[in-house]
């Protein structure tokens, strides 16, 4: 199954989270004058996502994306070559407008139940130690990026292969997350 491109992260062997990381920067791709982000704290819910919204380097056929509470995320150079790249959409993604790189992705809307996360892509990042992913997401949406319905069994299995549950929507944890926050809303909520 190793033919089958996934991302480089993950195609070259999935490195565990180090003990007691605190984080990092990414850079996007510019050859200069980059954007850089700081990151102070380790990664949550780090996945393969399939799709089409997320940025994925050339050649993947997933994005690897996590999050981090929105108060550890600052742009530390070059804020102002970022845009973002569609402002309807739940998750604003901060490009930057030279290289096209997603530096970080926030939510704005306070009733979202992932407010106050923001999803980056560690591959950004010169530093190791950041969180493994966990999960395939949104497996079927690469579908919709081109990838061959015929392909998709394999594609499952291989991220099965390398230790990702596949699912097309979120992890169960994360889908948890989000009905608890609309129940909350309605006032049916129970713990």
């Amino acid at each position: 199954m190793a033919f089958i491109k996934i991302h480089p992260l993950i195609d070259n062997g999935i490195k565990q989270a180090a003990e007691n990381f605190a984080g990092g920067t990414l850079q996007c791709h510019c050859a200069s004058n980059k954007v850089v982000v700081s990151i102070k704290a380790q990664t949550l819910h780090n996945h393969a996502c399939g799709c089409s919204q997320c940025w994925k380097p050339d050649g993947a056929t997933f994005a690897v994306i996590a999050v981090v509470p929105r108060e550890s995320v600052t742009v530390i150079a070059n804020a102002d070559k970022l845009k973002i790249i569609n402002e309807n959409t739940a998750i604003q993604r901060h490009a930057c407008k030279e290289c096209g790189v997603h530096m970080y992705g926030r939510i704005e809307n306070k009733d979202h139940g992932f407010y106050g996360l923001d999803f980056v892509h560690t591959e950004l990042s010169e530093q190791s130690g950041w969180s493994a992913p966990g999960f395939a997401a949104f497996v079927s949406s690469i579908i919709e990026s081109g990838a061959p319905v015929s392909k998709m069994d394999a594609v499952r299995a291989r991220l099965n292969e390398v230790g990702l549950p596949t699912y097309d929507c979120l992890s169960p944890a994360l889908m948890d997350v989000l009905a608890a926050n609309t129940a909350k809303q309605k006032g049916t909520y129970q713990a």
